[in-house]
């Protein structure tokens, strides 16, 4: 679905306090951005914010930066955030949000920014052979994420096809999945924060896959080390 232009969105972005205008600037620092030394936490490809909005409060002690390519898409992000806060009494203050280019990432957070947990929602799967390497779950994507992910990353859709594809990019690039569903909902799994497209997907039918994988190198947060499935 092609999203209209919105010439307001980057100026309401802009006088936004929690929207970062230069997030390269940052890199290597983002600790300094939140004058605190919690866990950061990074969403990649927010959309509308139906998550980040959700997550800012269910996990209130962490930092969390929601980032999106589009001015048009981040700008309601913003907005659900803003009301969720204000809905729970709650300051900005530990948010951020920002536009980037994921398929540059590295050039945003380096080595001592370690990120403990990475979120990747529903991104879109590009299916055709030739678009496959614009997935953020692609092998060039996870290489990039590993230099500043400490701990783990969360990845959830409804497409078989990129769920299982991105199995094989996990082992490529030396992840350890540690915890792996084909039917989230049947699960049991407790953190689950339901999303509009999670919600639409679930009404067509379609099971939800959700994993969750750690560089070999991290330390797995999830109870339990061995690789459970449902």
């Amino acid at each position: 679905m092609r999203i209209r232009c919105k010439p307001w969105a980057r100026p309401e972005l802009e006088a936004c306090p929690f929207y970062i205008a230069d997030p390269r600037a940052h890199k290597d620092h983002w600790h300094e951005v939140f004058g605190n030394d919690r866990p950061i936490w990074l969403e990649l490809g927010c959309g509308k914010g139906g998550f980040a909005s959700q997550a800012c409060i269910r996990w209130p002690d962490v930092n969390f930066i929601a980032v999106d390519i589009k001015n048009e898409m981040l700008v309601l992000a913003k907005r659900k955030i803003e009301q969720a806060l204000a809905d729970n009494d709650m300051t900005a203050d530990r948010v951020r949000v920002m536009i980037f280019n994921i398929s540059h990432i590295e050039e945003a957070f380096g080595a001592s920014d370690p990120v403990e947990r990475i979120f990747i929602n529903f991104c879109n799967p590009w299916p055709k052979p030739k678009h496959k390497k614009r997935r953020l779950t692609h092998t060039r994507q996870l290489v990039q994420y590993k230099p500043f992910l400490r701990g783990e990353l969360w990845f959830k859709t409804d497409d078989d096809e990129l769920f299982e594809e991105t199995l094989e990019y996990l082992a490529e690039t030396g992840f350890r999945v540690t915890y792996l569903t084909r039917d989230l909902h049947a699960s049991g799994f407790a953190d689950n924060l339901e999303t509009e497209h999670e919600r639409m997907f679930t009404e067509e039918g379609k099971h939800i896959k959700f994993l969750i994988a750690v560089p070999e190198t991290a330390k797995a947060g999830t109870e339990g080390n061995e690789v459970s499935t449902r």
